[in-house]
């Protein structure tokens, strides 16, 4: 069987499931360790200036305000999970379908302060994150083979942070994977019946009952899912409707950077910093201009831990009510 080695795709033909395999990230100093790793300071952080980063091509940089040295810079990820040297030709093996691990994987040194996370930024810092995003989205998704780009943050061990450096990663895909397809097809069917976008129903009914919203502005709203999945999930999303991240204005991008500081700095003020990740959901590159797709950032703090039931049914047991976790941070 080819790419056992490399970076490869695997499909479950039982849930049809894509699985990535990325052999290679094993090399990462952190996967040879099971107890905590070491918190490292600026001299062994590989993305403070004049880190081991500057030895490999520089993808984006933007500058600082006062044009003073770089504020975000872009450069691909050291261990990548998909690889743009490989191709998107499916093979069979058995009764198996595999196929090689194409795509890209980049990493968004947020800020050159190894100790300024998105809380203790300036306003003006986080919107230049935000512009980030925007660039390598847009020029990403022009790739011939890109189907798909999920822009995500972890923050903290927990939620799978490798690096304590502030940073940002995207991955483009040439799949889209099952669980993306499934909410498109059940915001597809609402369509159909309705006529109206799902997720602007849902926005314009959490903005007349207001339970479950913690804030919003002129362009965007945070609220707690009527369902979340876990303690403290929050959806922001813009208020008007929007297919693809990549449309957003220049007005909603300073919108959003807003939006973002404000829950981040919510959260860590009242929950003590928890670890969490962080994603950005936007249609697929086929989806782009659809009526019934809409983007939004999720966040999910890990709080809590799956556990037998919830690993077997799929089904997550949340002990804490939406309705609680919106007041609790909108206080």
């Amino acid at each position: 069987m080819q790419h056992l080695e490399g970076s490869h795709i695997r499909l479950n033909k039982v849930t049809r499931e894509w699985v990535i395999y990325a052999p290679n990230r094993k090399r990462r100093p952190q996967d040879t360790h099971r107890s905590s790793p070491p918190k490292l300071d600026r001299s062994q952080c590989p993305f403070c200036p004049g880190g081991t980063h500057e030895d490999e091509k520089i993808i984006l940089e933007l500058p600082r305000a006062n044009g003073c040295g770089w504020q975000t810079r872009v450069i691909a990820n050291r261990y990548p999970a998909l690889s743009p040297m490989e191709n998107t030709a499916r093979s069979s093996h058995g009764i198996y379908l595999t196929m090689p691990g194409y795509g890209r994987h980049e990493v968004i040194i947020e800020s050159p302060d190894h100790d300024k996370d998105i809380p203790t930024m300036e306003r003006s810092e986080v919107e230049l994150i935000v512009e980030t995003y925007h660039h390598r989205y847009i020029d990403l998704m022009q790739q011939h083979e890109s189907m798909m780009a999920i822009i995500f943050r972890n923050h903290g061990q927990r939620a799978g942070a490798s690096q304590p450096h502030p940073h940002s990663q995207i991955i483009v895909t040439s799949i889209v994977p099952q669980q993306r397809r499934w909410k498109e097809e059940e915001a597809q069917r609402y369509y159909d019946d309705w006529g109206r976008c799902l997720y602007c129903d849902v926005l314009e009914f959490e903005m007349k009952e207001q339970t479950r919203v913690i804030a919003e502005n002129d362009t965007f709203l945070a609220f707690v899912p009527f369902a979340a999945k876990v303690p403290f999930e929050i959806n922001i999303a813009p208020k008007h409707h929007e297919a693809d991240f990549g449309s957003i204005t220049d007005r909603e991008k300073v919108d959003f950077a807003a939006m973002l500081h404000e829950i981040l700095t919510r959260l860590a003020d009242k929950l003590n910093d928890p670890d969490y990740n962080y994603t950005i959901n936007t249609a697929a590159r086929y989806k782009a201009e659809e009526p019934q797709v809409h983007w939004y950032c999720q966040i999910r703090p890990r709080l809590t831990t799956p556990a037998g039931f919830e690993i077997a049914s799929s089904v997550n047991i949340n002990p804490s009510l939406p309705e609680w976790d919106a007041q609790f941070l909108r206080e």
